[in-house]
C-alpha cells in the first residue's frame, strides 16, 4: 500500500483523511479488493497517530463496506465499485471571456464523472481565505489562479493548507511558494516583451507606444507593465503609461500605437479613432491583449498577444487526471492583423 498523505495540522479531521485518502486509493486503483491493509496498531505507529483515531477511521470503512475486518488476519478491501466522482473546486479571481475559455476546455477535458465547483475570490484575500479553509478536505483537487495584490505572506499561508498533490495552480506561479505542486503558468513580463518584439517590424511605423493600464479597478499582474516598459527602452521607443484606463477624453494622436488589456479601453480607442478621423492601422495602432471570436473580425482584424486559454485549461485537466507535478509555462503568441 503507498504512503497517505496525512496533514496533522490541517482543519481537516485526521480520521477523514484516513478515510479519503483510503477510499480514493481504491479509486484510483491504488488499492484492489481482497488486498491487505496495515492493522490499527501498524497504521497508527507508521504515521504517528492515536490508536483511537485510526480505529474511529477503520470503523466509518467497515460501515461503508470499502474494508472488512478478518478474524486472525486483519483487514482487507472489500468494495472497489464505490462511487467517488472526482470534486475539483476551481477558484478564479474573476469572470472574464477568456476565463470562460479556460473553464470550458478544463471541464470538457477532465470529461464526465468529475465534479467542479467553481467560485470566484475577487482578488480579496479574506475571501479566499474563507473559501479555502471552510472546504479543506471537501476536494480532491484545489485549482487556484493566484492573483493577489495585497498581503502575499497571508496568501502563501492560505494556500499552503492544501496538500501539494492536490494543488493546481493557473495563470501565474508562486515561486516563493515551494514545494511540489502542479501549475500552468504565464511569465507576464517575459511573454509580452517577446509578443511586441516579433511585431517590432509592424510597431517602427509609430513614433511612440502608450501602455493603457486598466487601473486598480481591474487589476492586471504589474509584470505586465514592466515587459512593456523593458521592451520599450531595449528598442529606443518613446513611451508612456496611461493609468486608470482610457476615456473618451483621453488625448489620441496620429503617430501613436496603443497596448490595451480592458476590453472597455479597446472600445473607447476605437471611438475616439473614429471620432477624430484617425486611420487605425495607417495613423494609429492597436495591440490588444486575449484573443477572443470578436477581435478576429472587428475593423478587419485586431492585433491580439494572447496566451492559450483553451490550452491553459487542457493542460491542468491532464495535471489532475494524470497525477502531475510538474509546472508548465501555457504557449503566448502574437497574431498581427490590420490593426498595427
Amino acid at each position: 500500500m503507498k504512503p497517505l498523505h496525512i496533514d496533522t495540522n490541517s482543519k481537516v479531521p485526521v480520521y477523514l483523511q484516513i478515510v479519503d485518502s483510503i477510499m480514493a486509493a481504491v479509486r484510483d486503483g491504488d488499492l484492489r479488493r481482497d488486498e491487505q491493509i496495515p492493522s490499527i496498531n501498524e497504521f497508527s505507529e507508521q504515521y504517528l497517530l492515536s490508536r483511537g483515531t485510526v480505529e474511529k477511521a477503520y470503523k466509518e470503512l467497515r460501515d461503508k463496506k470499502v474494508i472488512l475486518s478478518v478474524k486472525g488476519k486483519g483487514y482487507f478491501i472489500y468494495r472497489t465499485d464505490v462511487n467517488m466522482p472526482l470534486r475539483v473546486l476551481l477558484l478564479f479571481n474573476k469572470i472574464s471571456n477568456y476565463k470562460k475559455q479556460i473553464y470550458n476546455a478544463f471541464v470538457k477535458t477532465l470529461g464526465e464523472g468529475v465534479f467542479v465547483d467553481l467560485h470566484i475570490h475577487h482578488s480579496n484575500v479574506q475571501l479566499f481565505d474563507s473559501l479555502i479553509s471552510n472546504h479543506l478536505g471537501d476536494y480532491d483537487h484545489y485549482v487556484i489562479m493566484p492573483h493577489f495584490y495585497e498581503q502575499p505572506e497571508r496568501v502563501l499561508q492560505i494556500i499552503r493548507q492544501i496538500p501539494e498533490q492536490q494543488l493546481v495552480l493557473l495563470d501565474k506561479d508562486l515561486p516563493e511558494l515551494g514545494g511540489r505542486y502542479a501549475g500552468v503558468f504565464q511569465n507576464f513580463e517575459k511573454d509580452i516583451y517577446e509578443a511586441l518584439y516579433e511585431a517590432l517590424p509592424s510597431l517602427k511605423k509609430y513614433n511612440s507606444l502608450v501602455f493603457v493600464n486598466p487601473g486598480n479597478i481591474m487589476p492586471y499582474p504589474p509584470e505586465i507593465r514592466k515587459g512593456f516598459q523593458y521592451f520599450c527602452r531595449m528598442h529606443d521607443f518613446n513611451f508612456s503609461v496611461m493609468e486608470d484606463g482610457l476615456e473618451m477624453t483621453a488625448p489620441v494622436k496620429a503617430g501613436q500605437a496603443f497596448i490595451v488589456i480592458e476590453e472597455t479601453d479597446l472600445v473607447n480607442l476605437v471611438k475616439i479613432c473614429r471620432n477624430n478621423a484617425l486611420a487605425i492601422g495607417k495613423d494609429v495602432g492597436i495591440v490588444s491583449y486575449n484573443e477572443t471570436l470578436l477581435k478576429e473580425v472587428l475593423l478587419d482584424g485586431i492585433t491580439v498577444i494572447s496566451t492559450d486559454h483553451e490550452q491553459m485549461g487542457i493542460t491542468a485537466a491532464q495535471m489532475i487526471l494524470e497525477k502531475g507535478t510538474e509546472r508548465v509555462k501555457n504557449p503566448f503568441k502574437l497574431i498581427l492583423r490590420n490593426s498595427l
